[in-house]
């Protein structure tokens, strides 16, 4: 009997299984099933050649116009060049030493080309391509005999599969079919309940699965595919709810504040009113603190909206129960930022009693032992940190609250560590400065609560993006140094912010964008690196007498908080730096952002970086310097970011112009998407749905006991990273 866990060696044998299992990790048969048809082709229908994208291994619909062949001039051999048209644009196909492709092709014959896109000489062409010609099918309806068949013939559906150099789509298609024909139906359970199907209409999962693959319509796969991306999204949704369900039952000791106690005093202290939804906010946290469930809740928020301040309120009332707090950064430069937030934020007396503690690797012993001291007796009652937090030699009194800020930075087994250093589950807390379109909310964070705080406290000044476009107008980047110059000259400072440290080193922890996203991005260029323009600017006449410093992942502790020290103090007039300045680093007097090779970031990252001016009394201005070409997505992230100060337009911008990555594991942006026809930046609606569906079945049923398809369809979908990730919560 061949079911969705057999293997697919088992049914096609292992010759045939095993580069599948190369090309895409397919191994069981439910793998090589949800390996859905990228699209679907028709025999009458031609592909639009000059949509292809370069690189890929594509799959078309075309006509040969013309064959030819001609001899090597240096070498023996020859190169047969077979050229094909889809009615607007052609292309060639390019074979070496095959002269019987003369005979087995001729002008006229249609069928599918199936090899990856390149470019010779500037035109596309396909090398070496699998071709299969529709002629090769051997019951091709007669018009003559039966006209209707014919037409059904040539609007019946192709589909056509993600491929590779050795498996042509057609191959993909072959599998499938000898796999479905020899499935046994009766053990391919639906894991959707009966009454949710019935509600929307769904197809059962079976005929689903038939008509994704083998269409007679295309109504036919439009049911399959509407079908099938509402389970994929009732099964992801089920997998979050069940872990939200487990955190919650566990146990774990309150936190409330205490009349006149610490939480209550830094409120009395605070020199200004906190916004509504900072409030708002807090006493979220404040409810959450004070239950015997430990909290699990993300704080998003723009950048300079407040979330730290947020932060600390909750650290104050984890004291006033005799516990600690651990807030873990990305980096040296942030953690310290944070330290001197809290300590600010504190005032001296409570700053004094609950002992914020810095620890991170570049401390020296002596400093180290100190704070390790600190840390295990309780006398720190806030520890800030990097991943020095994770070390074993780190104990804690009392470990009440782990507060993980710009948590993409790190893996979940990172926090998972940290938070294993409580002795009772301790709450949880994270911090975003990157806005959250809903959809993601859902998918990614789903066993998190969420708060967002969208205010700006009163007093921020506004801040001006331009575009740079050096593609059009390469002279312009004399005028950023210019503009520089007007700035400094009034007694503010400049940030210039480049995407690599040297030609070969970029910032650890930093995914620098390609540029070739999508076939049509930047130019390819050496990347702006913090060594070679800072040596380049403190040679410039035009910046003579400008005080330039440089900062960047790879100096040691003490460089960095020199070099962000003299510039605090206005020692000096400029920065080149990484994106160590991205989050964290408040520097009022700074009221110019710099950002070289601007499309080589993403565009929550622009929008960090933009939010470092305008942070004091003075107006900022944002310069994006970017060589991308109009009309490209490289061009298109910057455009969009210098045309919007709203992080949550921008976020949803942002999903809509790149991929979703995985929702699941250490991955949740850009790359190759776990999912399979689920898409967040579109489907909201649909996995809206489907999470209320999936928490009517948790809610009654939460081991999924009396729905055993369901529980099997949540165990195929995670693999062991995924289930790994959920289980961390």
């Amino acid at each position: 009997m061949v079911g969705l866990d057999t293997k697919l060696s088992a049914v096609v044998g292992a010759r045939s299984a095993t580069p599948f299992q190369k090309a895409w990790g397919i191994v069981t048969v439910a793998d090589l099933l949800s390996q859905y048809p990228r699209r679907y082709a028709h025999r009458g229908e031609p592909t639009a050649l000059d949509s292809l994208p370069d690189g890929e291994v594509a799959t078309v619909v075309a006509t040969v116009m013309r064959v030819t062949s001609k001899p090597f001039k240096t070498r023996r051999g020859s190169i047969q060049t077979i050229t094909i048209g889809d009615g607007r644009s052609e292309m060639t196909a390019t074979f070496f030493n095959q002269p019987w492709r003369e005979n087995q092709l001729s002008k006229g014959d249609r069928g599918l080309f199936s090899g990856k896109v390149t470019r010779f000489k500037g035109e596309a062409q396909l090398t070496h391509p699998e071709i299969k010609l529709f002629r090769e099918d051997e019951d091709i309806p007669d018009p003559a005999v039966d006209v209707e068949r014919a037409r059904q013939w040539a609007i019946q559906p192709i589909p056509v599969y993600p491929a590779t150099a050795s498996i042509p789509s057609w191959k993909v298609a072959d599998v499938v079919a000898h796999v479905l024909a020899s499935l046994d139906t009766d053990e391919v359970l639906d894991p959707l309940p009966d009454e949710v199907r019935a509600e929307h209409g769904f197809l059962g999962y079976v005929d689903a699965l038939r008509l994704v693959h083998q269409p007679q319509t295309d109504t036919d796969w439009r049911r399959a595919r509407d079908t099938l991306r509402f389970h994929e999204a009732f099964v992801l949704q089920t997998a979050l709810l069940q872990q939200r369900a487990v955190s919650r039952s566990a146990h774990t000791l309150p936190r409330r504040a205490l009349p006149g106690g610490y939480a209550e005093r830094l409120d009395e202290a605070l020199p200004f009113e906190l916004t509504p939804d900072q409030g708002l906010v807090g006493a979220e946290l404040a409810f959450d603190l004070a239950r015997d469930i430990p909290m699990n809740r993300l704080v998003q928020g723009e950048v300079g909206s407040g979330k730290t301040l947020v932060a600390v309120r909750a650290m104050a009332a984890v004291a006033d129960s005799g516990g600690q707090s651990a807030l873990l950064a990305p980096t040296e430069v942030l953690a310290a930022q944070h330290l001197r937030s809290i300590v600010r934020a504190l005032g001296p007396d409570l700053s004094a009693e609950l002992m914020p503690t810095l620890l991170t690797g570049q401390l020296t012993a002596a400093e180290r032992k100190k704070a390790l001291l600190r840390i295990v007796t309780g006398q720190a009652r806030i520890v800030v940190g990097t991943h020095a937090l994770l070390s074993d030699a780190v104990e804690f009194f009392d470990l009440g609250l782990v507060v993980v800020d710009e948590q993409h930075r790190f893996g979940v087994e990172q926090r998972e560590t940290l938070r294993a250093k409580g002795k009772t589950p301790p709450h949880l807390l994270v911090l975003t400065a990157t806005p959250i379109p809903r959809t993601v909310a859902m998918t990614v964070f789903g066993d998190l609560d969420i708060s967002t705080i969208r205010q700006l406290p009163q007093g921020r000044q506004g801040i001006e993006s331009f575009v740079v476009p050096l593609a059009e107008k390469p002279n312009w980047i004399n005028n950023v140094w210019k503009r520089a110059k007007e700035e400094i000259d009034k007694g503010r400072q400049v940030f210039v912010v480049c995407p690599a440290i040297s030609p070969k080193d970029i910032e650890e922890g930093d995914e620098i964008e390609r540029d070739d996203d999508s076939g049509d991005a930047a130019p390819k260029h050496p990347l702006a690196n913090v060594v070679d323009v800072y040596a380049a600017l403190t040679q410039r006449q035009d910046l003579a007498g400008v005080r330039i410093g440089m900062l960047h992942g790879r100096m040691t502790s003490d460089e960095k908080d020199e070099v962000m020290g003299a510039f605090g103090r206005r020692e000096l007039d400029l920065i080149v730096a990484t994106t160590v300045i991205e989050v964290g680093v408040d520097v009022p007097n700074a009221s110019t952002m710099i950002v070289l090779d601007a499309d080589r970031f993403g565009v929550s990252q622009l929008h960090q970086l933009r939010g470092r001016v305008g942070r004091g009394d003075v107006p900022g201005i944002c310069l994006f310097v970017t060589g991308a070409e109009q009309d490209s997505l490289a061009r298109d992230r910057v455009e969009a970011v210098a045309a919007n100060s709203d992080g949550f337009e921008l976020a949803q911008i942002d999903l809509e112009l790149r991929r979703e990555g995985d929702v699941l594991g250490a991955r949740q942006s850009g790359g190759r998407s776990s999912l399979r026809l689920l898409r967040v930046a579109i489907d909201g609606e649909v996995i809206a749905q489907a999470r209320a569906a999936a928490a009517s079945v948790i809610d009654t049923d939460p081991t999924l006991r009396s729905h055993a398809a369901l529980k099997a369809a949540v165990d195929r979908r995670l693999d062991e990273s995924e289930r790994e990730f959920l289980s961390k919560g």
